[in-house]
């Protein structure tokens, strides 16, 4: 039923039914009792839904026919993608601040600084978890989920032996013969624990394992922004 494929998308999504009652200024309870009971949800209702959350694919959402997202070629000027862990808790207004990382002079000085930094702007997601920060993403390691000029948003992460969530997407600082490499991966478990794995989305890049003592400065990605110019 359309209102079970709903109920996937949100999870898959982690947006709440409150999050989303709210957004189509539905009454209180309307969308989760459709989900949870399997009750229809209007045409209106479904329109708005397609219209807010422009990832949908609504073949799928209709029919349960293709994939549950669009291509993104498909996607809207500007697209929003959450990458939320259980342990989230989502915050309906906050301010996150958008920094120019070249200004900052890297990860560490950003992270241990940061009331000493000036953000380029500020971003204001309802809904979305605690984040610490934003900045743009360089390269293309990690495409086609983030491309270079994406804007990824960021949870520091201080006790970086301890705290790491196997698999998930990092932003990362990397000392390497006395340099540092900024970049966004997935952290997977080495063979050795004094060492992690890092691995792209993008398979022309090699996995690459690096001692844990080498991370100067860690932060969970927590959504990524997306902005698509017609011009």
């Amino acid at each position: 039923m359309v209102s079970e494929r709903l109920g996937i998308y949100l999870d898959k999504k982690g947006i709440s039914f409150y999050a989303i009652e709210n957004a189509l200024n539905a009454g209180r309870g309307s969308i989760s009792k459709a989900v949870k009971e399997g009750k229809n949800i209007g045409s209106n209702t479904l329109e708005n839904i397609l219209n807010l959350y422009t990832d949908l694919n609504p073949t799928w959402l209709l029919t349960g026919e293709g994939s549950m997202l669009k291509d993104e070629n498909f996607l809207m000027d500007k697209s929003l993608q959450a990458f939320p862990l259980k342990t989230d808790y989502a915050m309906h207004h906050q301010q996150i601040p958008l920094y120019d990382l070249e200004a900052t002079a890297g990860l560490v000085p950003l992270f241990t600084e940061s009331a000493n930094n000036i953000p380029l702007d500020y971003i204001t997601i309802p809904n979305l978890p605690k984040c610490d920060g934003a900045i743009y993403v360089t390269g293309d390691s990690m495409y086609p989920l983030l491309k270079s000029g994406d804007i990824v948003l960021y949870k520091a992460i201080n006790d970086i032996k301890n705290e790491i969530f196997w698999g998930e997407m990092y932003l990362l600082s990397v000392e390497m013969s006395g340099e540092e490499f900024v970049m966004v991966k997935y952290i997977q478990k080495a063979e050795n624990p004094q060492y992690v794995k890092l691995v792209s989305q993008n398979k022309h890049h090699q996995d690459k394992e690096v001692e844990i003592s080498k991370i100067r400065a860690l932060a969970l990605v927590k959504a990524s922004i997306r902005i698509n110019s017609m011009n």
